[in-house]
């Protein structure tokens, strides 16, 4: 299946502000300004054939430090409720899992933690040293500083939405389940409830695609 992808929000602030005369700009960045939207979608699907929905009723929590779960805490209840009102306002019927919809959403955070270890061979490791070392006295020779390891440990937040075609789905080629449309929010505050209503426009705003008439 092929997909084409998008990203948008930060990115159109990025270049405003690496453009601008600011030394270091991604150390001016806002929260709003850092996070990013992508989205993926099917060439092959034809939203306008699909008329109902139906979207999970809680979130699952994924974690490389806790396993998964699922919850359903009040960020939760925004994100899903945002998330019904755009596909409604984009002509799609809500209907119970039961009444076999034509389009199924589940939605996920995401909550890792990761941790590296770097080796720096050493300042101007395999270079001459930048200063004449002769002005001190030692013509030829050069300059470093020793070697040394780096730990890095960042943690990273991040929202997922999946929407799967329930209506075309056939036994016998794997019983797999086709993803026509992906989103995954990235970046500072996807995890506040604040920031729900913005994210959640902004990702359908770019799926022009998704809805159910021309």
């Amino acid at each position: 299946m092929k997909r084409t992808g998008l990203m948008l929000s930060a990115l159109a602030a990025f270049v405003v502000l690496v453009s601008s005369c600011r030394k270091e700009p991604l150390n001016d960045m806002t929260a709003e300004e850092s996070r990013i939207y992508v989205t993926n979608y099917d060439e092959k699907a034809d939203f306008t054939t699909f008329k109902t929905f139906s979207i999970v009723d809680s979130v699952a929590v994924i974690s490389n430090r806790e396993g998964a779960k699922k919850e359903l805490t009040q960020y939760d209840q925004q994100l899903l409720a945002q998330l019904k009102s755009q596909m409604q306002a984009r002509g799609y019927t809500l209907v119970d899992k039961a009444a076999k919809p034509d389009l199924a959403m589940n939605v996920s955070r995401i909550d890792n933690t990761t941790t590296s270890i770097g080796y720096n061979p050493g300042y101007w490791a395999g270079w001459p040293g930048y200063w004449d070392t002769g002005y001190w006295g030692y013509p030829g020779w050069g300059y470093w500083f020793p070697s040394y390891y780096n730990v890095f440990r960042y943690n990273e937040k991040s929202v997922a939405v999946d929407l799967l075609d329930l209506k075309n789905a056939k036994t016998g080629e794997g019983n797999k389940l086709t993803a026509i449309w992906n989103v995954m929010l990235r970046g500072s505050g996807v995890w506040n409830g604040n920031n729900v209503e913005s994210m959640v426009k902004a990702v359908f705003d770019q799926s022009q695609y998704l809805k159910t008439t021309n």
